[in-house]
């Protein structure tokens, strides 16, 4: 480097103006000009060799010692330093330019000697701040901004902390902008990013402060200089001269007690007076179906894309469709800013869906950013290149070693899963610690442990500088299937979501671990265990079609040779019941179900017998094959008896007490449901089959309450299991809850109530593809419309309705909807069409076994029979004299009353007054007190008038 000529002492002068280097000073006619530091430090150095042409190059290394900097900073401050002289006016030439080559002093420079007492005193026209320009608007910081600004004013010393792209330097200007009248203009910023020598972290501020730099050890002038000064210090990147920064803030902190220092760095300084504020990312909605528009725009990360991608040219009409992908693309950068910005620059050329696809795709580490951005915050690859090369040797290893993880992992992972003869368990530690604290692994608490994890992009960048290590993911893998099978047992048994989230953070390692399992170079021995022993976790979370596409691809996978294993028993079930719940009644559900419960009858395995049992129960259940479940229901009852424990017999209740239900054998089923829902030991009985068997006993109690004549008791027992569901985030028991809670709301007569839960019902089905539930709501839709008098629109709801259920093999609820549909034809006149459709209506119950409808059969028949244009009264009244029977006889008081009514309309028609009287009060007697339903006011009504 070409090393300019020493300053001479005196003040120098050419044209005009009069410039004395110690001093820092030019002036012109007695007034000091505005002169920034760096344009100073251009001047001088161009004067020192004038007549000389001094290359860019050599310039800048005058200028900015030790420092990496792009020539336009130079361009820049030639360019003030011209305007300032006025170079080029009415002929002045200070400074030429020399195409390619450099800049040349030309003035003529004579040296002067003015005295002291005759010096005129500089008259500063500028406030000395030296701050970059705040940010026109800044998102989702205002709280953050105010909250370092109180700190940093009571402690004095503050260093925001946190990775690359965060934010850190933008909030540390707006700090300082914030705060320049607390501290009367005197605020300065250094950036440390440039440098790349410590030793010249004192000599960066000194400059900033206009202080020569020229001794052996300027400290004591420093802080000589700072000692009495009130100023606001910004010292930002510190992280790669962190040796050096950290002892010059403590000097400065404890010698000069006015300064205020604010240090951002990836790392704390850890020195005394510290005050570390970590930086979080930029908050994003949370993982879900059902974000809206409105939601999403309320969260900052979101904010922040909408207002980059709109300045960038995009054209956003963010709205319900889109909100999710946006959201998606905030949650995949995980909230920081960097990344969000230079992913929002994208969308005006690839749109928002391609944008997002382009980020699975790895591609987003090059995309640029503003050209005015430092170098290293140009790419998301610069950005991670600079933290990557502040890491030991050690740290890099380890680091990369951790990408192996996708999500967040425990230090038991981490001790299990990276350590070999490269690194130990001691070296792991001392590692994680500093990649922690240098802000490369993030830490978060969940329930009583830590749990750390990579950002989604470091991450990204690490596997590309190592995107394969086959021991490395199959010691992954192998943990994670270890884990599973250790903590798996414990899923049905934890109702709540707060819970289960300790267990559910594993669960994108466990993705990332089978992907590797079943993909080319990965070990399908390892992926077959992982997937039986994941089948729970994804059951659990009601992620239906995920457990069913591993399920798939773990049994091409199984060796022929190994059939009939635990782990095939454990992959066909849950391929069973994935498929039951997302395509229905299908033979492939059957098949598997069926191999899996002979695999566990052929190992003598009763606890699995027990489950696969239930299993079988719910499968025929859907089919409309009520007689066969009420079979497996009973054989389930038999193998818990035989394991002896609360929860087994609670499980074996519930299956029995449902099924006796839909037999309609009201007084049995009362005693077993009850049983299930409050008998001990059977709090938690099992969501393992994908659903609480409590929780279904529990809604199935409250219809059993209904029909026995305590409504008020049956819609709080059933508003309750709904909540319970719902607080376990838990979407299949939550559709069970709903949809029998929406059989009570319409026995009721309470539409309003029925279709505000059907939407929720349909909303649940839809966000786990549980095709059959999507049928099942439209059809509640289409006996809503019928009951508010749109038959016509009903009925084509319902048929359509039905046709798609035949198709699934759902027919759980086709006598349901074949009485609404009865409904619908009788209103639109249609007796032929409702004659025929109640024959098979009746048939099928007899042939499946759903008895609990046969009453209300029998009673529609009735009407059936009434609405020919030659009514059959006498063999009407003979099906609702059979009607009101069997409901007597099951113990079905809601069913009586409704046979009572239609009986005592028809007597009241025959002059038979006294009759129809005396069935209505013995109908309505033996309901419990302040009981209030549709046709209870309807027979209350119907008294009056007799």
């Amino acid at each position: 480097m070409t090393e300019p000529a020493a300053p001479t002492a005196g003040p120098l002068s050419f044209g005009p103006f009069t410039v004395t280097p110690h001093e820092r000073l030019v002036m012109r006619d007695g007034v000091a000009l505005p002169l920034g530091t760096k344009a100073f430090d251009t001047l001088i150095a161009l004067m020192s060799r004038p007549n000389e042409v001094v290359s860019k190059w050599d310039l800048m290394a005058l200028v900015w010692p030790g420092m990496a900097v792009e020539e336009a900073n130079l361009r820049f401050h030639v360019a003030a330093l011209r305007k300032v002289l006025g170079d080029g006016k009415d002929g002045a030439r200070y400074i030429t330019t020399l195409s390619g080559r450099g800049y040349c002093f030309v003035a003529p420079i004579s040296q002067t000697d003015i005295p002291a007492e005759r010096r005129p005193a500089p008259r500063m026209e500028l406030p000395p701040v030296k701050l970059p320009n705040r940010l026109q608007r800044m998102v989702g910081r205002d709280e953050v901004v105010a909250a370092i600004s109180d700190r940093l004013i009571a402690s004095r010393f503050v260093t925001i902390v946190g990775p690359g792209g965060v934010g850190k330097t933008a909030v540390a200007v707006a700090v300082a902008h914030d705060l320049l009248e607390t501290f009367a203009d005197a605020a300065h910023f250094v950036d440390l990013a440039a440098l790349s020598d410590p030793d010249l972290v004192i000599t960066s501020i000194l400059l900033m402060l206009g202080l020569p730099a020229q001794t052996d050890d300027p400290m004591p002038a420093l802080l000589t200089h700072l000692r009495d000064k009130r100023m606001l210090l910004v010292l930002d990147n510190c992280e790669h001269v962190v040796a050096a920064a950290a002892p010059l803030a403590a000097e400065i902190f404890h010698a000069a007690p006015h300064v205020h220092i604010l240090a951002t760095s990836r790392e704390a300084l850890r020195v005394e007076g510290e005050q570390v504020y970590r930086l979080a990312p930029l908050a994003v909605p949370p993982d879900g179906a059902g974000l809206t528009a409105a939601v999403a725009q309320t969260y900052p990360a979101l904010q922040l894309f909408l207002e980059r991608a709109t300045a960038g040219g995009a054209q956003i009409a963010l709205d319900d469709g889109n909100a999710a992908i946006v959201a998606g693309i905030c949650r995949r950068l995980d909230g920081m800013a960097l990344a969000i910005e230079l992913a929002a620059g994208r969308v005006e050329a690839y749109g928002l869906e391609q944008t997002a696809a382009l980020l699975d795709e790895r591609l987003n580490l090059l995309w640029q950013g503003q050209r005015t951005a430092p170098p290293r915050q140009k790419t998301l690859q610069a950005t991670l290149d600079w933290s990557y090369g502040l890491l030991s040797d050690i740290e890099r290893l380890v680091l990369r070693r951790l990408a192996v993880f996708a999500g967040h992992f425990t230090i038991d992972a981490a001790l299990e899963v990276v350590p070999d003869d490269r690194v130990d368990r001691a070296r792991l530690f001392d590692a994680i610690d500093s990649l922690v604290a240098k802000s490369m692994v993030a830490p978060r608490p969940i329930g009583a442990m830590m749990r750390y994890r990579l950002l989604d992009t470091t991450r990204a960048y690490l596997l590309e500088i190592e995107p394969d290590d086959a021991a490395l993911a199959a010691r992954h893998a192998t943990y994670y299937r270890r884990w599973l099978e250790q903590a798996g047992t414990t899923w049905a048994t934890v109702p709540s979501a707060d819970e289960r989230a300790i267990h559910f953070s594993a669960l994108h390692n466990v993705r990332a671990a089978l992907d590797w399992c079943f993909g080319a170079n990965g070990d399908a021995g390892i992926g077959i265990a992982l997937a039986a022993a994941a089948a729970p976790i994804f059951l659990a979370m009601s992620l239906l079609i995920e457990c069913r596409r591993w399920s798939e691809r773990a049994l091409l996978a199984i060796d022929p040779s190994t059939h009939g294993g635990a782990e095939e028993m454990h992959i066909q079930a849950a391929l069973g019941l994935t498929l039951m719940f997302t395509r229905g009644g299908s033979e492939a559900a059957r098949g598997a179900l069926s191999r899996s419960l002979a695999i566990a009858q052929a190992r003598g395995d009763a606890p699995n017998q027990l489950q696969l049992l239930g299993r079988m129960h719910i499968f025929h259940e859907r089919m409309g094959q009520f007689d066969a479940a009420l079979g497996y229901a009973r054989q389930s009852l038999t193998v818990a008896e035989t394991l002896g424990d609360a929860a087994s017999i609670g499980l074996a209740h519930s299956l029995l007490g449902v099924s006796l239900h839909l037999a309609g054998e009201h007084r049995d089923a009362l005693n077993m449901l009850e049983a299930a829902w409050q008998g001990p030991g059977t709090e938690r009985i099992s969501t393992v089959h994908g659903f609480d068997h409590r929780n279904r006993a529990g809604i199935s109690l409250a219809r059993e309450l209904w029909l026995q004549g305590r409504p008020l008791d049956a819609r709080q027992l059933a508003r309750q299991t709904v909540t319970e569901a719902a607080q376990m985030e838990h979407p299949i028991t939550l559709c069970i809850a709903l949809i029998w809670l929406v059989s009570i709301d319409l026995w009721s007569g309470e539409l309003d109530d029925a279709e505000e839960s059907i939407d929720h019902f349909i909303a649940h089905a839809t966000s786990r593809s549980m095709g059959p539930y999507l049928s099942v709501g439209r059809g509640v839709k289409g006996e809503l419309a019928i009951r508010r008098g749109d038959a016509a629109g009903g009925v084509e709801t319902i048929r359509a309705c039905l046709r798609e259920l035949h198709d699934s093999g759902y027919e759980l609820l086709t006598t349901t909807f074949n009485i609404a549909l009865v409904q619908g034809l009788l209103a639109l006149g249609q007796a032929e069409q409702s004659a025929h459709l109640i024959d098979d209506a009746i048939r099928l119950v007899e042939q499946g076994g759903d008895h609990l409808y046969m009453p209300e059969l029998l009673r529609m028949k009735a009407r059936v029979l009434l609405s020919f244009p030659q009514p059959k009264i006498g063999e009407a009244e003979t099906h609702l004299m059979r009607s009101l029977e069997l409901s007597r006889r099951n113990g079905a008081k809601a069913w009586v009353l409704r046979a009572a009514i239609d009986l005592a309309e028809l007597l009241a028609d025959q002059h038979r007054r006294k009759e129809a009287k005396l069935l209505l009060e013995s109908a309505l007697d033996g309901f419990a007190e302040g009981s209030e339903t549709a046709d209870i006011r309807a027979a209350s009504a119907r008294l009056k008038t007799l």
